[in-house]
């Protein structure tokens, strides 16, 4: 088996540039900041005045290096060979690999290939990027220091991660987007309180709202980006990081030699096996869109493979979890109650407040929100959403009892440990069940 990789490390976007470094970065933040202490604290409360790039950084880079180490383990523990060079399409079963260290090039054959390249930042030409005030998410590990003031064009998980991240060191952020509301795939009344916790953190939202241009400019103050929005409205700020989507990194691999097409944003097109139009030749993660989370896309990565080489392999993509790693995190699995409405399934809720858990007066969040929705009439649990500490961890629990079909009796008759966050899915659950009169 082998690995083509162009990077002289392993890992991808996920590990050097996306994922693992925007979260490591997050906990940083979280850390230094004292952000978690402040509902205990004071709004004052900081482990460490005047934070700078360089403290972000040390943490980022250890965390990287672990990574990439544990990932260069894992293959040779697996016997897979890895390939240093670009991976481009000479026909559909042949693949040549070029700029190899001291090899120049060769070709490689296959009778079954996976193309899981991921994508990379979506970038317009008539923007003039300089990777310091005017920026993609891949420059933000360079930053040579934190700006004042930043403005976040597009609001999808990336942008509006970046935002709150920003926003909690003191940056005085502003974010604009199209779309009228957050997130809209995330259940309404989740996202509906972050926006309340965004504004308490003095994030600027304009919804509804287009961008027109993108452009530099100087005052008495230094360098400066000013965006001119559709509206007229402008926004002047020390930078500018433009979020609006990614593009599947597809360009070099020469997919039309293969007998492949892709989007118009160079997305792949796959079935439920993710074949795409070669049967051979799958494709996974990232550059076949939606959800593009690093967890699913290990998932469909084990069921493509599982599937070249004919092993059954089993799996419910509609308890995939989402983690979204914005401050506070969101993360929810299972229906909303919008999808249950307008497929006419009638539904109840029930809610436990972290300010009414005491772990979450230990924690010092009082913000946190636990939401379960089951169905009226069989009393089966149908979603779990989440907003608050340890979100990403906690979702786990539901999801383990949406998958068994379980009830929300499950919750009233289980014992959690006494302190812990858990305690909100039996809160919730006797919430939801004294709204059934």
């Amino acid at each position: 088996m082998l690995l083509i990789e162009r990077q002289a490390v392993v890992g991808g976007v996920c590990i050097n540039t996306g994922t693992i470094p925007s979260k490591t970065l997050r906990e940083a933040v979280l850390h230094l900041s004292g952000h978690r202490e402040r509902g205990i604290y004071g709004a004052s409360y900081s482990v460490k005045q005047n934070i700078t790039m360089d403290d972000l950084h040390f943490r980022t880079e250890h965390v990287i290096r672990h990574e990439i180490d544990v990932t260069r383990h894992q293959l040779q523990r697996n016997r897979i060979d890895v390939a240093v060079g670009s991976g481009k399409f000479v026909d559909p079963h042949t693949v040549m690999i070029e700029d190899v260290p001291g090899r120049g090039s060769r070709n490689v054959t296959a009778d079954k290939i996976v193309i899981a390249t991921g994508t990379q930042a979506t970038r317009d030409k008539n923007i003039p990027f300089d990777g310091q005030h005017i920026m993609i998410s891949d420059d933000i590990l360079g930053l040579q220091k934190l700006p004042r003031s930043l403005t976040v064009v597009g609001a999808g998980v990336i942008g509006i991660e970046y935002a709150t991240i920003f926003a909690t060191l003191g940056v005085r952020v502003t974010l604009v987007d199209k779309r009228d509301r957050l997130l809209p795939f995330i259940d309404r009344e989740i996202t509906d309180n972050l926006a309340y916790q965004m504004h308490q953190n003095r994030v600027t939202l304009r919804l509804g709202e287009e961008v027109k241009a993108i452009e530099p400019t100087a005052d008495d103050k230094g360098e400066r980006v000013r965006i001119t929005l559709v509206s007229g409205k402008q926004i002047v700020s020390e930078a500018a990081l433009y979020s609006i989507g990614r593009t599947g990194a597809t360009q070099a691999l020469d997919l039309a030699a293969a007998g492949i097409k892709t989007d118009d944003r160079g997305r792949l097109t796959v079935n439920e096996h993710f074949q795409t139009d070669q049967a051979h030749i799958y494709a996974v993660g990232d550059v076949i869109g939606f959800p593009s989370l690093a967890s699913t896309s290990m998932e469909q990565g084990r069921l493509a493979a599982c599937h070249a080489f004919n092993t059954h392999a089993e799996c419910v993509p509609s308890l995939f979890p989402y983690g979204i790693y914005t401050i506070p995190e969101i993360s929810t699995v299972g229906r909303n109650e919008e999808e249950l409405t307008r497929d006419g399934i009638p539904y109840e809720i029930g809610k436990a407040q972290y300010k009414e858990i005491a772990r979450g007066q230990i924690i010092g969040d009082n913000a946190g929100l636990l939401k379960l929705i089951f169905n009226l009439e069989t009393r089966e649990l149908l979603g779990v959403h989440i907003i608050g500490e340890g979100a990403s961890e906690l979702v786990h629990i539901g999801q383990a009892v949406l998958a068994h079909k379980g009830s929300i009796d499950y919750f009233v008759n289980t014992v959690f440990n006494y302190p812990t966050l858990g305690e909100c899915y039996k809160t919730a659950a006797f919430d939801g069940i004294n709204r059934l009169g």
